[in-house]
């Protein structure tokens, strides 16, 4: 098995991205993709070098990376890994008052890869809207966590509104947004059953289980949601043609082919809150 990775900040703040790769004894890995959300809140208060969100997924990498130690089952281990992040943001927040907006979230996809006979077993646990594709010897590509945001039509439907205003330039526009995306950023740390990782989860999470074979020579791409811009909104590549590129020419070269495309759309335009995003991918190669 041959695996590769890179994460790429967009510029203007630190890399909100984390992608981490732990080999376990006996054939056993786990890939880990966190893509944190945008800050809505006026400062950082936890760590004003890297950023809150950056803080937030660089720590939990590191401590899931320990928890997976544990061998206990998937909430369990993201859980403890919580207990030790938010441990660590109790003591760098202590006496100050952190609006429940500014706490930090992320969306994550974990995939255990189980060695069998004749085929690997992959294990996925998803919260967000991280993207994850399976191209088959076949070259035929499966999407393995088919979920839809539903908050993206909403969000959509908010900047619409806005460009019939006038109002397309991306600080104007945020600054139109920031009270709806506030009110949704507590909604998400406060859930019951929250849908995208978060400090202090008032329940278990609402994540998206999956369990399938991959056999040998397939190719497994998982990836942020700004990697896939190059799919959706952007429009160069299909799903299967994407990881064919990948496998062919390097994640580096997907990654150059996204930032041209980004800097000649120019920005004032299109229809996102960030002209560019963050963008982070894992090849895994069976």
């Amino acid at each position: 098995m041959r695996w590769t990775f890179m994460s790429s900040g967009a510029g203007g703040h630190g890399n909100e991205d984390h992608v981490a790769v732990f080999e376990q004894r006996h054939g056993v890995a786990d890939i880990v993709v966190l893509d944190g959300g945008s800050s809505v809140a006026d400062q950082d208060y936890i760590c004003r070098a890297t950023g809150d969100v950056a803080w937030f997924v660089q720590c939990f990498g590191a401590a899931f990376g320990k928890a997976l130690a544990g061998h206990g089952a998937q909430e369990q281990l993201v859980r403890q890994a919580l207990e030790t992040v938010g441990a660590e943001f109790r003591t760098r927040t202590a006496g100050a008052a952190v609006p429940v907006h500014a706490w930090p979230i992320a969306a994550m996809t974990w995939i255990r890869m189980l060695p069998g006979r004749g085929a690997s077993e992959l294990i996925l646990y998803c919260l967000g809207d991280c993207k994850t594709l399976l191209l088959r010897p076949d070259g035929s590509v499966q999407d393995l966590d088919p979920w839809t945001n539903p908050q993206e039509a909403i969000l959509q439907d908010a900047i619409r509104a806005l460009a019939l205003e006038g109002v397309s330039d991306p600080a104007a526009r945020r600054r139109r947004l920031l009270p709806m995306l506030r009110r949704r950023r507590e909604e998400q740390n406060t859930a019951p059953a929250p849908g995208a990782l978060c400090l202090a989860p008032a329940g278990p999470f609402a994540a998206r289980r999956y369990s399938v074979r991959a056999e040998p020579g397939s190719s497994l791409l998982c990836m942020t949601d700004g990697f896939y811009r190059l799919v959706a909104p952007y429009g160069l590549y299909s799903d299967a043609s994407l990881v064919q590129a990948c496998v062919r020419e390097g994640l580096d070269s997907l990654l150059a082919q996204l930032r041209r495309h980004e800097h000649a759309a120019g920005r004032g335009t299109g229809m996102a809150v960030k002209q560019a995003d963050d963008a982070s991918a894992v090849l895994w190669q069976f």
